[in-house]
C-alpha cells in the first residue's frame, strides 16, 4: 500500500476526515499520473515538495537560465572575478563546459524523496 494512501486512511482513524473525504482523495490518489519523462531535450528543471504539513511547493526553472548564466561567466570584470577566486570561486569552470552536454546530462535527472513523516521531494527535468 502506498504512503499517501496509508496517511489517507489514518486521517479517518484519527477522525480529521469522514469515510466520503477519504473516498475522493484515495480516489484521486489512484489516478496520479507518473513523472514526466524528458523525450527530447529538456525545457525545465522541475523541483515539487509536499510536506506533510501540508505545505507545497512547485518549482520550474527554465534551462535556458542554465545556458546564460554559464556565458554570464565571460561577463565578469576582471577585479570581479580575481575577487571571486579569492573566495573560492571559479568561473572558468563554468565557461569552459559544454552547455549542450550538461543539458543532455540533465535529461538523466530524477531524485525522488519519500521520508517516514510523509514530505515528498522530485526533481526531475521535463
Amino acid at each position: 500500500m502506498s504512503e499517501e494512501r496509508i496517511r489517507i486512511l489514518r486521517l479517518v482513524a484519527e477522525g480529521k476526515a469522514t469515510p466520503e473525504e477519504a473516498e475522493r482523495l484515495l480516489s484521486a490518489v489512484g489516478k496520479e499520473a507518473p513523472l514526466p519523462v524528458a523525450k527530447g531535450t529538456p525545457r525545465y528543471l522541475r523541483v515539487t515538495v509536499d510536506s506533510s504539513d501540508g505545505d507545497k511547493v512547485n518549482i520550474r526553472v527554465p534551462l535556458a537560465l542554465v545556458r546564460a548564466g554559464m556565458k554570464f561567466s565571460a561577463l565578469v570584470p576582471r577585479d570581479a572575478r580575481e575577487q571571486m577566486e579569492e573566495k573560492g570561486i571559479d568561473l572558468t569552470a563554468l565557461s569552459s563546459m559544454d552547455t549542450e552536454e550538461l543539458i543532455q546530462a540533465l535529461k538523466e535527472l530524477e531524485v525522488n524523496v519519500d521520508s517516514h513523516d510523509g514530505d515528498v521531494v522530485r526533481v526531475f527535468c521535463e
